[in-house]
């Protein structure tokens, strides 16, 4: 099974995208912002093919354990994503809700109203995808997932519109400068 997300909005604190499973639209994606510098908690992964493999340990595994009951198999880990640890699929709102994460919506917010991001029916949109990637991996089959962004202008680095440059500018410095003094590591 290939899934792949294409990143179709980059924001001053999210991303946008589309997620497809064997080349059909499955739902909508939310992530953290793109940086060029990695703040922990607070980038999206690179762009790359991962293999995806169940996580079973973790708190996200407990709670969906009790949440879904015998339908939950372990948590969907994106494998050897460079400098990043436990890159999961899962549900959630806004880019409050994901640590580097890829989230699961059905309807998506534009990025321009709003620097957050949003993503609605969440856990609906991860109830539906997750059965079908679950199947595939209790098969024994192969999973992987490429994470790529819309290019309609053949440039190879994420665009934003022309009002939210300067301020994603200054946005990540404030970051940055913001992590240092809460101690976060900047990689």
């Amino acid at each position: 099974m290939k899934i792949q997300v294409v990143r179709t909005q980059f924001g001053i604190d999210a991303t946008n995208g589309m997620m497809f499973i064997d080349g059909k639209f499955e739902n909508y994606t939310l992530e953290d912002q793109y940086q060029a510098v990695k703040v922990m908690h607070e980038t999206c992964i690179p762009e790359g093919t991962y293999a995806i493999k169940f996580r079973k340990v973790g708190g996200f595994h407990a709670k969906y354990s009790a949440r879904y009951k015998n339908a939950h198999y372990g948590m969907l880990e994106l494998q050897d994503v460079p400098d990043f640890k436990y890159i999961l699929i899962h549900s959630g709102n806004t880019d409050e809700h994901t640590s580097g994460c890829i989230l699961t919506g059905n309807s998506q917010q534009d990025l321009d109203l709003g620097k957050d991001g949003m993503i609605g029916q969440s856990r609906n949109a991860y109830e539906r995808m997750y059965k079908k990637v679950a199947a595939v991996l209790l098969q024994g089959k192969p999973v992987t997932l490429e994470v790529s962004k819309i290019n309609l202008d053949g440039s190879s680095e994420p665009q934003q519109s022309s009002d939210s440059k300067m301020l994603h500018a200054i946005h990540e410095k404030v970051t940055r400068i913001d992590s240092k003094l809460r101690g976060k590591p900047i990689i």
